[in-house]
């Protein structure tokens, strides 16, 4: 399972979410509100902010909170322009690792990711120092109620997507990828064959994975858990592998 599953993994047996929800809907908001900048107010012509949308729903905003956020974001208000920015770097036993953010000051949030990395024993590098480890695809999480490991592939094989990983027990999901390019093809054709997913989204998959184990893995938590808690963040994606011992260890 690549890092960034098992990370989702541990903070949801943690109940995590649950406690920052406050913080989990300012980055919701953020994103609808730049999709909706960027592009149309209509989800349904706008991949971006249809996913933002799905997102939302998933975490159980309310629609007008949700419409609120897509008319700051078309009304170009002040408060809505946020610049997006990307940062690479490495955290504890090597492990890659890709910092997306939302900001309406670089300079704040460059300092206060460099910040996290360095108090982790991390070092934040320069920009494409580690994204040649990734691949931008496309990713598609449904609730394991949609059906088996079987099922799932076979619709999905049928979309054109090309990966599925079905995880086991609390917080898991059938999770589809495809290529970037297929990303709105991949995604018609799974609605239509699978209903709504929980989660549709452009992400990094490493391409390889990095174990880490013990006091290494610890700081490497700490230090996703760091960057996911900067209000700026929007998404964090490590290269890491952890064991089932110290998954289990983790999340206990």
């Amino acid at each position: 399972m690549a890092g960034h599953s098992q990370f989702k993994n541990i903070m949801h047996r943690k109940g995590r979410q649950d406690a920052q929800r406050a913080k989990i809907f300012t980055k919701l908001i953020r994103e609808i509100t730049t999709a909706a900048r960027l592009g149309a107010a209509d989800a349904n012509a706008n991949p971006r902010l249809r996913a933002a949308m799905i997102a939302a729903r998933e975490a159980n905003m309310t629609r007008d909170t949700i419409d609120r956020a897509i008319k700051r974001g078309s009304g170009n208000e002040a408060d809505a322009n946020y610049d997006e920015v990307r940062y690479e770097g490495y955290g504890p036993g090597g492990v890659a690792v890709i910092v997306e953010a939302l900001t309406n000051n670089r300079n704040r949030t460059a300092g206060e990711v460099r910040s996290i990395f360095a108090k982790h024993g991390g070092n934040l590098g320069e920009t494409n120092s580690v994204s040649f480890m990734f691949d931008r695809m496309g990713e598609f999480r449904f609730p394991l109620t949609a059906g088996t490991a079987d099922e799932i592939m076979e619709k999905a094989i049928e979309a054109g997507a090309d990966d599925v990983v079905s995880g086991e027990g609390e917080g898991a999901a059938h999770e589809i990828y495809c290529a970037q390019d297929n990303f709105n093809a991949v995604r018609e054709a799974l609605e239509k064959s699978l209903g709504q997913p929980s989660s549709a989204k452009l992400m990094w998959r490493p391409k390889t994975t990095t174990p880490v184990e013990g006091e290494a893995a610890q700081t490497l938590l700490d230090l996703i858990a760091g960057l996911d808690d900067n209000d700026d963040v929007q998404n964090v994606y490590a290269n890491f592998e952890l064991s089932d011992d110290a998954l289990a260890k983790f999340a206990a």
